[in-house]
């Protein structure tokens, strides 16, 4: 009895298991839900893209995001299946054990059973009890025919509870290979979409190549407009390092004439050291200068078309839809504001010895000297001749270049 009782404890912890294992499956579905929202969003811009008649490198960038994502979302599918697979094996577990304890208590009352039967001898009750020869052995007959009888009838409760819980079992065990089959079925159409997603790819690629005179044209283009911004962006960057350099060393020389032994080395001013820790501190929680997706990353990287060509970017491309509104990403004062062919205008932002850059837009909605705030919009991006918006997003501390990605939200 204490076997049957103990088993039955076993089991309910058991069935408490599945309830860790919801909490997984929420995370993966969150997550999946994630991957649905992006592939939305980078849609909207594949769609705007695919518009044009000729093929685009916005278009490019766009699908190979799409292909990222598919995958990931594919991969979020297969998790949720092995998910699936593990409670399967799990519930099969609990079913299995729930059988066995079903049969050994089954066994246990058919024990009883005999045993009482045994015990009486095939005497009525009442001969059992009026046979015993004292009072005392009446007394204790008795009462164990009440225990026995209270065992067997608490043994009868539970072997009706374990067949309610053995047949609730089988339900979710079937429910879940059910849940298993839909997760099978959504692979394989996530899996077709990815196939034909690259096949589009593949169209893309061979159609650009075909473009590589075109491609080149717009890419020296390119190359022109950034050096000219890149010298802007330095000289802005060197005048403001030399304004800071001559207000630290005035306030240095106004600190050694109230003190003439005072020995201090010039230093930034108080407000601009603040802004700077605090934007430091705030590393990998800055919001996302526009919506959209990474198109290049910082640094070097392959052209994507034209081979043999390696382009170099001092901060990040982020396509996005058409018209996209582009925000401040931290607390700052607008240094620059400037246009340039073939890139469009370019907002320059300090933010104590950091600086953020934001190129590409048509419309700018701030001036010189303006005070801005985290998630102020500052400007919208232009639609360029192939219906693609990209912002072009640096971030620098004073002259150095540093990968805006690891200062955004993931």
């Amino acid at each position: 009895m204490n076997a049957g009782r103990l088993s039955i404890a076993c089991i309910l912890f058991v069935l408490a298991l599945p309830l860790v294992a919801q909490r997984n499956k929420t995370t993966l579905q969150k997550e999946k839900q994630q991957n649905l929202d992006k592939i939305k969003e980078t849609e909207k811009i594949l769609d705007q893209t695919a518009q044009q008649k000729k093929s685009s490198l916005g278009e490019l960038s766009a699908i190979t995001q799409r292909i990222r994502q598919q995958e990931a979302l594919i991969l979020s599918v297969q998790s949720e299946i092995e998910l699936m697979n593990l409670d399967i094996g799990e519930n099969n577990e609990i079913l299995k054990a729930l059988q066995v304890d079903l049969a050994r208590l089954k066994e246990e009352y058919g024990a009883m059973v005999f045993s009482a039967q045994k015990t009486s001898g095939g005497v009525s009750k009442l001969m059992f009890l009026f046979s015993a020869s004292t009072f005392d052995q009446l007394a204790m007959r008795l009462k164990y025919m009440e225990q026995y009888s209270t065992a067997r009838k608490e043994q009868a409760v539970v072997i009706k509870r374990v067949q309610e819980q053995l047949a609730e079992q089988v339900l979710i065990v079937e429910g879940k290979k059910d849940d298993k089959n839909k997760l099978l079925e959504e692979e394989l159409k996530e899996k077709n979409n990815l196939d034909g997603l690259k096949k589009k790819q593949n169209t893309i690629v061979k159609s650009l190549e075909k473009e590589e005179k075109r491609l080149k044209q717009d890419l020296d283009e390119t190359r022109k407009a950034v050096a000219k911004l890149d010298k802007l962006i330095n000289d802005i960057i060197r005048e403001e390092m030399e304004r800071a350099a001559r207000e630290a060393a005035a306030a240095a020389a106004a600190a050694k004439a109230k003190n003439k032994s005072s020995k201090e080395t010039p230093k930034a001013s108080p407000e601009a050291v603040s802004l700077s820790n605090s934007f430091e501190e705030n590393k990998n929680k800055f919001p996302w200068p526009a919506a959209g997706f990474i198109s290049q990353k910082f640094g070097r990287q392959n052209h994507p078309v034209l081979k043999g060509i390696v382009l170099q970017n001092d901060g990040i491309n982020i396509q996005t839809a058409q018209n996209e509104k582009v925000k401040a990403v931290f607390n700052g004062e607008v240094r620059a504001v400037a246009f340039f062919p073939t890139i469009g205008s370019t907002i320059l932002i300090s933010h104590g010895e950091y600086f953020t850059v934001y190129t590409g837009l048509k419309d700018v909605l701030v001036k010189k000297g303006q005070k801005v705030t985290t998630n102020q919009e500052i400007g919208r991006l232009l639609v360029n001749s192939d219906g693609i918006s990209e912002l072009r997003f640096q971030i620098r501390k004073n002259a150095l270049a540093l990968d805006p990605q690891a200062w955004l939200k993931d």
